[in-house]
């Protein structure tokens, strides 16, 4: 009578731990699960308007919720062309800026590196570009889809 008492709490034991492994394994397998739908849910995002698709959608909304006249759309149109060579004009200039702030960045690291270092540096440096150039690529053949 008493072997009965421990096989009932080992066969519980057993049961319980049973349990608990497949709430940790369910768990698991959810949040693998979600992990995996949102990153997949990433590619198939909506992407982003042309230039000239965003254009259109304005001169659209202009004219029918603003209820714009042809004279004003074609002003319209003027203050687009204005706003879109300031940005281009803003865009270059920080670019520039940009651009110095990381070539004085890579020289003062240029400036710590012993010499056998530096070409090390130069190399990792080109992979960052090309790599950044890819992107950007990547980016605009995007963009023009």
């Amino acid at each position: 009578m008493g072997t009965m008492p421990k096989s009932k709490l080992s066969a519980f034991l057993t049961l319980l731990l049973v349990f608990a492994s497949g709430a940790v394994l369910g768990a698991v397998a959810h949040r693998l699960y979600m992990v995996n739908t949102v990153l997949s849910g990433l590619g198939n995002a909506p992407r982003r308007p042309t230039p000239e698709e965003m254009r259109k959608r304005q001169i659209d909304e202009m004219r029918d919720k603003v209820k714009m006249d042809d004279s004003q759309i074609a002003a319209f149109n003027q203050i687009l062309d204005q706003t879109k060579a300031t940005f281009d004009e803003t865009h270059k200039k920080y670019s520039a800026i940009n651009r110095a702030t990381w070539d004085e960045q890579r020289n003062g690291v240029r400036a710590i590196l012993r010499p056998d270092q530096v070409p090390l540096f130069d190399q990792l440096m080109a992979e960052h570009d090309a790599a950044r150039k890819q992107r950007e690529q990547r980016d605009h053949d995007r963009d023009k889809k």
